[in-house]
C-alpha cells in the first residue's frame, strides 16, 4: 500500500490549483454548507439590506394566527399543539427564512450527497486522462466538485424559495417540530400588492393554510410516513458521472435556443449532480404522490369550509394563491424533483377529486378517518377510487 501522502494518491498531481480546491471543498463534508448559506442569503435578499419585521405587524399576524388556530382545531378535530406545545407563529425576513430552511433541509441534501458521492479510487487517472485526451478526467473533476455543486444547488434552491414562500408549507416536507411556524410578511405583502388583495384577508388565508398543514403533518404517523418516503427517495439516486458529459455532447451550441436548452439542462438535478433516478425511486413515487395529494386535497377542503365564512374576499385570494402554487419557477421544480415531490396541477386535481368523492359518499365528517392511523391512509389505488378507501375502512 502506498503512503497516503505520496504523489500517486493525488489525482490532481501536477495541478496544485485543483488539489488545493479539492482540499478546501472537502473540508466541509459532502455538501459545502458555507457556500450554500452565502448563495441562499444573496439570492433571498437580492444583495440588499433587509429591514426587520415591524413590531406592530408582528402583533397583527399573531392575532390572526390565534383566530385561525381556533378555527382549524374546531373544523378538523385535530390539534395544532403538537406534543402539547402551543404553536408559535413567528414573522421573519426572507434571509431568516432561508437560514432556517437550510438547517431544516440539511439532512435531505446530505442524503442526496451520500448517494451520488463516488470516491476517486484510481489515483492519477484523472491527470493521465487529461494528458491523453480521455473523457475520464471529467468524471474525476465532477466527483471532486460534488460538494461545491451540491452546496450551490442547495443554496440556489433555498434562496429562490425564500423569495416566493409565504411560510413553511409551500412544500409539504416534514420538519422537526419545535412548535414554531414562520411566515414571511414581505413576500405575503408583495404578492398581495401584485394581485390587489386585502392584506388582512391574505394573511389570514396564509395562517389558515399553514396551521392546517401543521396539524396534519404534526400527526406522528403522518409525519413519519412522509419523512420515511422522502428520505428514502433522496437516498436512492444512483451515481452517473457520465450524465453531464453525455448531455453536453448532445447539445448544439450557439444561438438563443441553445442558451435556453443549456438553462433547462442546468435545471435537471440528475444531470447537474451526476446522478440518475433508480428503479427503487420510481417504485416510491406512487406512494409519495398518494400521501401528498391527499394531504393537499384535505387542506384545500378545510380551507374552503372555514374561509368562505371567515374571509370576505376568500374566493379572490384562493384563486390567486392556487395559481401561485402551480406556477412554480424552475428552482422550485428542481427541489421537488430532488425529493420526489412534483406538485403539478394534475396532482392537486387528483387530491381534490379524492376528497370530494369521500365527502359526497360519506360526508365531511368522514374525513377525520383519514388521520386515525397509518392503516387508514389511502393507497395509490384508492386515490383514484374513493369508494375503495371507504369500503376498506368500513364506512
Amino acid at each position: 500500500m502506498s503512503d497516503p501522502g505520496s504523489p500517486g494518491d493525488d489525482p490532481f498531481q501536477g495541478m496544485p490549483f485543483l488539489g488545493d480546491l479539492a482540499r478546501l471543498i472537502n473540508q466541509q463534508g459532502p455538501v459545502a454548507w458555507d457556500a450554500a448559506t452565502q448563495l441562499a442569503l444573496s439570492i433571498a435578499t437580492e444583495g440588499q439590506p433587509e429591514p426587520n419585521v415591524d413590531p406592530l405587524e408582528r402583533i397583527r399576524i399573531e392575532q390572526l394566527a390565534r383566530l385561525a388556530e381556533v378555527q382549524v382545531n374546531g373544523v378538523t378535530g385535530l390539534t395544532t399543539a403538537i406534543g402539547g406545545r402551543v404553536v408559535r407563529v413567528e414573522p421573519v425576513t426572507r434571509s431568516m427564512w432561508a437560514q432556517r430552511a437550510l438547517t431544516s433541509l440539511r439532512p435531505l441534501f446530505e442524503r442526496v450527497a451520500q448517494a451520488v458521492a463516488q470516491p476517486l479510487d484510481t489515483p492519477g487517472d484523472a491527470v493521465e486522462s487529461l494528458e491523453e485526451g480521455q473523457p475520464d478526467f471529467m468524471g474525476g473533476l465532477l466527483r471532486m466538485m460534488s460538494p461545491m455543486l451540491l452546496g450551490m444547488t442547495a443554496g440556489s434552491m433555498v434562496g429562490h424559495l425564500a423569495r416566493r414562500s409565504f411560510g413553511w408549507h409551500d412544500l409539504p416536507i416534514p420538519r422537526a417540530d419545535n412548535g414554531e411556524l414562520v411566515l414571511v410578511p414581505a413576500t405575503i405583502d408583495a404578492f398581495g400588492n401584485d394581485w390587489s388583495l386585502d392584506p388582512d384577508d391574505l394573511r389570514l388565508w396564509v395562517c389558515l393554510n399553514e396551521l392546517t398543514h401543521h396539524a396534519v403533518l404534526g400527526l406522528p404517523h403522518v409525519h413519519q410516513a412522509l419523512e420515511d418516503l422522502i428520505t428514502t427517495f433522496a437516498s436512492g439516486f444512483q451515481p452517473d458521472p457520465d450524465a453531464l458529459e453525455r448531455r453536453l455532447a448532445d447539445m448544439e451550441l450557439g444561438g438563443v435556443e441553445s442558451m435556453q436548452g443549456f438553462q433547462q439542462f442546468l435545471s435537471d438535478p440528475e444531470v447537474l449532480l451526476g446522478a440518475s433516478r433508480s428503479p427503487a425511486q420510481e417504485a416510491l413515487l406512487p406512494r409519495i404522490d398518494a400521501l401528498v395529494v391527499v394531504i393537499e386535497g384535505y387542506v384545500d377542503a378545510v380551507m374552503d369550509r372555514i374561509g368562505g365564512r371567515l374571509i370576505g374576499s376568500y374566493g379572490m385570494v384562493t384563486e390567486a394563491m392556487r395559481r401561485h402554487r402551480v406556477e412554480s419557477a424552475d428552482a422550485d421544480r428542481f427541489l421537488e424533483r430532488l425529493f420526489g415531490l412534483e406538485l403539478t396541477q394534475e396532482r392537486y386535481d387528483r387530491g381534490t377529486a379524492f376528497i370530494a368523492g369521500v365527502v359526497e359518499r360519506a360526508g365531511f365528517e368522514s374525513l377525520e378517518r383519514l388521520w386515525e392511523s397509518a392503516d387508514t391512509l389511502p393507497t395509490p389505488a384508492e386515490i383514484e377510487a374513493p369508494g375503495l378507501w371507504l369500503a376498506r375502512i368500513d364506512l
